[in-house]
């Protein structure tokens, strides 16, 4: 088996919490470590949340490094209304045992680029894009040697749901998303219009309750906890697996259909703030470096997650 050499920066947030369960649990993956970012809550606590995932999966062995605690230039917009407190829901939370590694996540970010072949090595984001910028900003050079960057973030036909145009992931840092699409990183986007797609409706949900493994029981609860929140925002249904998308592309890339596009991110519009403005009618389509994500495969995503959570904990075989 071909391994992927995966970054995974995240500011955990009940539906990162899945994602990096899903990500703990699969094989294809060389998680060379998680690094997180202040967002849906502070940068202290994404940290100690993405330590806590770690754990109840039996990962110690993944470094967790981290990174940027606020935006580039501007103040933190948490979304500890929608994700709780603490940022995992109704989830009990701990002291984790396994500290954080030493460093900052930009700089492992470059260092791991730069001392890998070019191409090599997969980002995911699914939080704010600070610590990407910030390490662009440090070492241009990572743009052409990075692999696919996958990024949770912005909405085109389904509009915002931090404000009417805004998707949260961009709307809380859109300096960095913007330095980020204009580097000429090869770049997936998964926004609000894939991930809309792809919802923990009752069923689902049952599926992963009946699996007794601790990460299927705290996906469950996870999931409780989100529901009632959707249907309060009236989001249009049952929980979005947004973050969980970007691992759900990165296994199993034929899930998602995919169309070039020229993306910018407004960064001025105090209305607008945050809105990416996606084009897809361009002269050259074959040479664009970014691709939004239309259609998604929800049963075959659903099918992954559950097949993955039922594994036992620990370094996947």
């Amino acid at each position: 088996m071909t391994r992927t050499s995966l970054i995974f920066d995240c500011d955990p947030g009940v539906d990162d919490a899945i994602a990096l369960f899903l990500a703990f649990a699969s094989p294809e993956l060389d998680i060379l470590a998680i690094t997180t970012v202040g967002g849906n809550v502070g940068g202290e606590l994404t940290a100690r949340n993405a330590r806590l995932i770690r754990q109840i999966a039996g990962r110690e062995d993944v470094p967790v490094i981290a990174g940027c605690a606020r935006p580039v230039i501007r103040d933190l917009v948490d979304a500890g209304h929608f994700h709780g407190s603490s940022g995992l829901g109704a989830l009990p939370v701990f002291e984790p045992q396994a500290p954080l590694a030493p460093g900052h996540a930009a700089q492992f970010i470059v260092d791991a680029v730069m001392s890998r072949p070019a191409g090599s090595v997969t980002l995911a984001i699914t939080g704010p894009a600070t610590n990407l910028a910030v390490a662009l900003a440090l070492e241009p050079a990572i743009a052409g040697r990075l692999g696919p960057v996958v990024i949770m973030g912005g909405a085109r036909s389904e509009g915002g749901n931090i404000t009417a145009s805004a998707e949260y992931n961009i709307y809380a840092d859109p300096d960095a998303a913007q330095r980020v699409v204009a580097s000429g990183c090869r770049i997936v986007m998964l926004g609000l219009d894939a991930t809309h797609q792809v919802r923990a409706t009752p069923e689902r949900q049952a599926a992963i309750a009946a699996i007794e493994t601790p990460q299927a029981q705290a996906t469950t609860e996870l999931l409780r906890f989100l529901s009632p929140q959707e249907v309060s925002l009236g989001s249009g249904g049952w929980p979005p697996m947004h973050d969980p998308c970007v691992i759900g592309y990165i296994l199993a890339p034929y899930l998602f259909v995919t169309q070039p596009c020229a993306l910018q991110v407004e960064c001025a519009s105090p209305l607008t703030l945050g809105h990416t403005a996606v084009e897809f009618r361009l002269k050259d389509p074959q040479a664009s470096s970014i691709q939004w994500a239309v259609q998604a495969d929800a049963d075959g995503f659903f099918a992954l997650l559950t097949e993955r959570l039922a594994r036992q904990p620990g370094i996947p075989a």
